[in-house]
């Protein structure tokens, strides 16, 4: 599909979920994934000008009316914003702000202001000598629907303004839905047994949307204003927000003003993190020019003033065309999909590969290659697909066939009953092989530096390896000359091998790469077995026994350690001068019960002081989550800590845990 067919898709499809979110109240994708497609569009449309439609949705602001209530025209237009994704866009705002205003930004002591972004349903009110006259819609900016009698059934909307305000003033809000009424208003229709709505805004258009204003009374919508459209003219931002409250109108009390785009960037920081505990769902921070006769002088797009924009909180979710799917290899043979992607932003970063998972999830959701998929982060680390977005040409394109032979070796991939994934049937799968080697040198395993894809490749290409133990074989006259590895690397890698023969026996557990044993079930079978011996002796009833690790791993753990690749290997090891550190017995338990996470810089090495938390009793792991219940801070820790502040999980200094644990 070349670029011109790309933008009538994107046009097409977003003209359909325009019309889904804005006038039916029942939107077909994200907010995330919206935003991703028009970012697209937009970009497309820059590089083709002569492609420019007025009518295309790059170009519109909101839905045309829906035609269930009179419409009103707005004088002038409600616009839209335009969207900063990082901090990159915010400091290129901020010079394209400078640059129009000139010297009037001289000397202002502070040039923005900051405020939450509600997501909800932007409105109109207008008050006639005090009294509410009007209330709509934004509809497509120009026309909206009158829905008077339904604003005035919310609470939180003034029918009358105190003495002193404007004899008429028309002013800008946005309605929304309190998380906590939208939770009880979902739990209500669900036991009802109809539809739930999908999000606080979606909730919030179709409360407002009523054709009984008891009915929207009943719903518990709210309201923040924030702009003075007529009535007065306020010299700045702040003090318009401050005007309205003097009036009467619900202003939100959230707001910061900043003197430069790097203060701004600050607040961004600061404020996300927390955001989730607001009473109100927020989707990003609007940044505008406080000083309003600037911001009026600038003017505006066909869309969006200049002088403001909307910061989006990096997307956890996007929309994107998949481009190829690749099937990799692993250590254990697993063939493995890959989705090729089209670059989206998602989560702050940009994603050009994305897990597909297995064969069954691209059979069950019917993942063609060409298809604009959805994408989100997993655990907030490892972009996954998670489906299609619909949308023309699907059906065209021809189903995806996995491929039942290795594409590395061409052996046949079987799929035993039980499993969902297909394996390299090849022992010798030079695939497999890579793998292994690079997850034997992994910081989790033997964490042997230099072990790098480079070297591993090296050593292959040269014949230097062919089983995982040749690597503890090798001589220094063996990496001498070497292509693409200097004497200085040689003896560094030379000198790590012989250190990964005493590595914890955790540590060489995880090495061995079997199946289902990552490294907290090793820590479990090094504590319970204490040597590789006691562990290869164990019956899978014995191994089955100990925490974490199951029938299933158990079985795998056998299967390895009788058949004939863990056989060879085991005496491998053994000949090779392995003595891997049993762990120590638990010296206290200080920190029982305890799932600790480590952030920041340590004076010590991490594992060290993994090491003294799990001897104290604790279970230590790599990222926080609900289930974690300590962090322990190092020097210039990010947003680990910014994350268990927002969760409100406890902390501690790496001085207070050595105090606690008697680490020093």
């Amino acid at each position: 599909m070349d670029e011109r067919e790309r933008i009538e898709e994107l046009r097409a499809t977003l003209t359909r979920f325009v019309r889904a979110y804005f006038v039916e109240d029942q939107p077909e994708v994200s907010d995330a994934v919206y935003d991703s497609l028009m970012r697209e569009l937009v970009e497309l449309e820059r590089r083709h000008p002569e492609l420019h439609d007025p009518d295309s949705p790059s170009q519109r602001v909101g839905g045309a009316p829906r035609g269930d209530f009179r419409t009103v025209s707005h004088e002038p237009p409600l616009l839209s914003l335009m969207n900063a994704m990082d901090a990159d866009d915010l400091r290129a705002f901020d010079r394209r702000v400078a640059q129009a205003a000139g010297d009037a930004l001289a000397g202002v002591p502070g040039p923005y202001v900051v405020e939450p972004k509600i997501d909800g349903l932007t409105v109109v009110l207008r008050y006639e000598n005090g009294r509410l006259r009007l209330g709509a819609t934004r509809g497509d900016g120009l026309t909206g629907e009158d829905v008077t009698p339904n604003l005035a059934a919310i609470a939180a909307v003034p029918r009358e303004l105190p003495p002193g305000a404007p004899g008429r003033l028309e002013v800008r809000g946005e309605v929304y839905l309190p998380v906590a009424s939208f939770d009880a208003l979902n739990r209500l229709r669900e036991a009802e047994g109809r539809p739930l709505f999908q999000n606080p805004r979606n909730a919030a258009a179709g409360s407002l949307r009523q054709q009984d204003p008891e009915v929207t009374a009943s719903r518990g919508l709210s309201l923040f204003c924030y702009e003075i459209r007529a009535g007065a003219e306020p010299r700045t931002q702040n003090e318009a927000l401050q005007l309205l409250a003097v009036w009467g109108l619900p202003v939100n009390p959230l707001r910061w003003l900043c003197r430069t785009v790097d203060d701004v960037i600050a607040v961004t920081e600061e404020f996300a993190p927390g955001r989730e505990r607001l009473p109100y769902a927020v989707d990003g921070l609007v940044v505008k020019l406080d000083d309003l006769g600037i911001t009026r002088r600038l003017g505006a797009t066909q869309k969006a003033p200049r002088a403001q924009i909307a910061f989006k909180f990096p997307a956890d979710e996007a929309a994107t065309t998949l481009l190829d799917i690749e099937v990799q290899v692993g250590r254990t043979g697993a063939l493995t999909p890959t989705a090729v992607l089209a670059p989206v932003r998602l989560a702050g970063t940009t994603v050009q590969r994305a897990s597909l998972h297995n064969e069954d999830l691209i059979r069950q959701k019917d993942i063609r290659i060409g298809d604009l998929v959805r994408v989100r982060k997993a655990g907030e680390i490892i972009p996954e697909v998670i489906g299609i977005v619909p949308g023309e040409g699907h059906e065209g394109r021809p189903p995806y066939a996995f491929p039942t032979v290795c594409p590395v070796c061409g052996a046949e991939a079987v799929r035993l009953e039980g499993e969902a994934v297909r394996r390299c049937s090849n022992p010798s799968c030079p695939a497999k092989l890579r793998e292994w080697l690079l997850h034997l040198g992994s910081r989790g395993a033997l964490d042997i530096d230099g072990l790098g894809p480079r070297t591993v490749d090296l050593l292959l290409e040269t014949g230097l390896v062919h089983e995982p133990e040749d690597l503890f074989r090798l001589t220094p006259a063996d990496l001498e000359g070497l292509p693409r590895l200097g004497e200085k690397s040689a003896a560094k890698l030379m000198a790590q091998l012989q250190a990964a023969r005493t590595r914890p026996l955790d540590r060489l557990l995880v090495a061995l790469g079997i199946p289902h044993v990552g490294e907290r079930s090793a820590q479990a079978l090094a504590e319970r077995f204490q040597s590789l011996e006691g562990l290869a002796a164990a019956s899978g009833a014995e191994l089955a026994e100990v925490a974490g690790i199951g029938e299933a791993t158990a079985t795998e753990i056998e299967r390895f350690m009788t058949g004939p690749v863990g056989q060879r290997l085991l005496r491998s090891l053994g000949e090779l001068g392995f003595r891997p550190e049993a762990p120590a017995r638990q010296a206290s338990g200080a920190l029982d019960g305890e799932i600790v996470v480590f952030t920041g810089r340590l004076s010590r090495p991490r594992s060290e002081a993994q090491a003294i938390a799990r001897s104290c009793g604790a279970v230590v792991e790599g990222d926080i989550t609900r289930r974690t219940t300590l962090v322990v801070v190092g020097e210039e820790a990010g947003q680990k800590l910014a994350k268990a502040r927002s969760l409100g999980i406890r902390t501690m200094t790496e001085a207070e845990f050595g105090a606690v644990t008697g680490a020093g």
